[in-house]
C-alpha cells in the first residue's frame, strides 16, 4: 500500500442501510470476487444501573484512529488475499437500534472474507482509539467498557 493520507473511516452519526447497500452494489461489476463478509455494529439498549441505554455517543482522537486503522488495514491485507476492504465507524449520538460500525471485506472465496472480516472487527475493538459515552433514558450517562 503507499503511505498517502489514511482513508477516513468515520460517518457522522449513524451508518444508514442505504449507504451499505450502495457500498455493496459497487461491488457487482468485480467478477473477481466470490464472497463478501459483512459485519454490522449496533447500538444495543442495555440495561445499566436499572436504566435503559437510549443512544452512544462516540469520540475519537481521530488523527491517531486513522493512522492505526491504516496499520491494521496494511496488516489484515498481508495476512489474507482480500480484494479490498472498507471499514466506516461512527462518530457523535447513535441512537439505540442503529448501525454504528461497518466492516466489508471481499476476496476470490469465503473462508478469507469471512476470517478477515472477523480479525478486522476484534482489532478494530481491542486497538482503534474510539470511545462510546452510553447515554441513559434519564440523560445521565456511563463510559463503554468493551468486553
Amino acid at each position: 500500500m503507499d503511505d498517502k493520507r489514511p482513508k477516513n473511516i468515520f460517518v457522522k452519526g449513524s451508518i444508514a442501510a442505504s449507504f451499505i447497500a450502495e457500498s455493496i452494489q459497487k461491488h457487482s461489476d468485480k467478477t473477481g470476487i466470490g464472497a463478501h463478509s459483512i459485519f454490522l455494529g449496533q447500538v444495543r439498549s442495555d440495561i445499566i444501573d436499572s436504566k435503559k441505554v437510549s443512544a452512544i455517543e462516540y469520540t475519537s482522537y481521530e488523527e491517531m484512529a486513522l493512522q492505526k486503522m491504516q496499520q491494521i488495514r496494511e496488516a489484515i491485507f498481508q495476512k489474507y488475499p482480500l480484494t479490498c476492504m472498507h471499514v466506516y465507524h461512527s462518530i457523535g449520538t447513535v441512537a439505540a437500534g442503529e448501525i454504528c460500525l461497518f466492516v466489508f471485506t471481499s476476496s476470490a472465496h469465503r473462508k478469507v472474507a469471512i476470517d478477515a472480516c472477523e480479525e478486522t472487527v476484534e482489532r478494530i475493538k481491542a486497538e482503534l482509539p474510539v470511545w462510546g459515552k452510553e447515554i441513559l433514558e434519564d440523560e445521565t450517562y456511563k463510559w463503554k467498557e468493551n468486553k
